[in-house]
């Protein structure tokens, strides 16, 4: 295949959709771990009798089903909502279509809450917000019986044929007990590279205030944000420009397309069939005239041989933390799921602080609170996301550069004028504090509290709610 047919259909892919007048909407996506309050493994059956009722209660349609006959993707045709479960039943994520009000996500999704948290709590069950589904230790890690996540599983398990290239951790099942909170808002092709670079170097800034996946390593290392460890370890981050942070500037499209150029596929689908393989930069995958992949035939995995297509572009997985997405949107996908009442936090940052963005890149660029101390954004992110705070961090100038960051926010949100600066409260008070929710877990954790208490005040409905 010719480079050239490759830069269009990566342009057309990734880069026309930005080439229009964005309408400011505003997508998001809520995982959510679902926990058995008697410390067992959660109930799947309890899981799909309340999927059934979600979908006839809200007239959802029933998009995918697995293997056994239930669903695992239903989509509501009147907003775009969806309900799903991300691969495997432990998880529920709930998702909606593009908004252009902040207010009126939250309204949707109190209104889901309320009804599955009811559902739940009469068998022992609760939705939680926490990044780390807290009974991971009990819970049964099974991928949704799909071609799909069966196939993800198996890549994500052949990780040791790969020791000693990089660098993994031994939890190939991380996908099915860790949880993230995503935002996307609209973007137009002028804007990327300063995105880009403003959000890139936001990052620690992002893990002081939205850390909530704390996780305990054999080798005692401590994560207060391990999400990141988690996909940057594993076999996702083979290629270490499928996730995470851009480590260069992206100065215009061309150079965003040669970026994509250089993630890596490592799977697709042919007749039915969910295929895998080592993975490739895509200006090598394409240039092959062949590639040898594994797939299930229902009994055992098999060996096949493939020849690239160009479209089998479709299948680049990227996780970026600013996800260039093929729909026209930036999806920022650093965050971890947050505690239930304060679910609309990382929406109303992302949304505020877009709106001034010129600001932001200018407060960012001129920072001495963490930057100017021999650390890059890169290595800023990984230190913030451990423990303990590293020395030379000053609290008093860092507790007033992330107000300053809270106030362009806020700001931001007032120009959009539809009431929505009121989700940044939680996070002044976190700013005050330099604490996130995960700290506030361990810091209790270490002082006496049970885990059940923090499972419970993490579930907690917004105080709009409470009766």
């Amino acid at each position: 295949m010719r480079e050239e047919e490759l830069n269009r259909a990566v342009y057309e892919k990734y880069i026309r959709p930005t080439r229009r007048k964005k309408k400011n909407c505003i997508g998001v996506e809520i995982e959510l771990p679902i926990v058995n309050l008697e410390k067992k493994p959660v109930d799947f059956s309890l899981v799909h009798q309340m999927t059934n009722r979600f979908v006839e209660c809200f007239g959802f349609d029933k998009q995918n089903l697995d293997d056994q006959g239930e669903i695992y993707l239903a989509v509501c045709g009147r907003n775009g909502d969806s309900i799903s479960y991300d691969c495997s039943y432990n998880t529920l994520e709930l998702s909606f279509g593009p908004a252009a009000s902040i207010v009126k996500i939250e309204n949707q999704y109190v209104e889901y809450l309320l009804f599955l948290q009811e559902f739940l709590k009469k068998s022992g069950h609760i939705l939680t917000g926490m990044g780390i589904n807290p009974g991971f230790r009990q819970n049964i890690h099974r991928p949704v019986p799909t071609g799909r996540y069966r196939m993800l599983r198996h890549y994500l398990d052949s990780y040791p044929k790969h020791e000693g290239k990089m660098l993994f951790h031994k939890h190939p099942e991380f996908g099915m007990f860790s949880c993230a909170s995503q935002v996307q808002l609209d973007v137009e092709e002028t804007e990327l590279p300063e995105i880009i670079h403003t959000f890139s170097r936001l990052e620690p800034f992002k893990a002081l205030l939205f850390a909530n996946s704390y996780w305990n390593e054999e080798n005692g290392e401590s994560f207060l944000c391990a999400r990141d460890y988690f996909w940057r370890q594993s076999m996702q981050g083979f290629n270490p420009h499928n996730l995470d942070m851009y480590e260069t500037d992206i100065a215009s499209s061309a150079e965003m397309v040669e970026y994509i150029k250089s993630m890596s596929m490592y799977c697709l689908e042919r007749e039915g069939k969910y295929i895998h393989f080592d993975p490739l930069p895509l200006k090598r995958f394409f240039q092959a005239e062949e590639i040898e992949g594994e797939y299930f035939d229902g009994l055992s995995w098999k060996n096949i041989c493939i020849k690239p297509r160009l479209a089998d572009l479709e299948y680049l997985r990227s996780f970026k933390f600013e996800d260039l997405t093929y729909r026209g949107t930036i999806e920022f996908r650093s965050v971890c799921t947050q505690p239930i009442r304060e679910a609309m936090c990382p929406v109303a940052f992302h949304a505020g602080l877009i709106q001034n963005l010129h600001l932001l890149t200018e407060l960012i660029d001129s920072d001495s609170s963490i930057y100017g101390h021999g650390y890059n954004a890169v290595e800023l992110r990984k230190l913030f996301c451990r423990e303990p705070m590293p020395e030379f961090v000053d609290f008093k100038p860092l507790k007033k550069m992330l107000e300053k960051i809270l106030k362009l926010a806020e700001d931001g949100l007032r120009q959009r004028g539809l009431g929505e600066e009121k989700y940044l409260k939680p996070l002044y008070d976190r700013a005050e504090k330099i604490s996130n929710p995960a700290k506030e877990m361990v810091a209790g954790l270490r002082g006496g509290e049970s885990m059940e208490k923090y499972i419970l005040e993490y579930a907690a409905p917004m105080r709009e709610w409470r009766k």
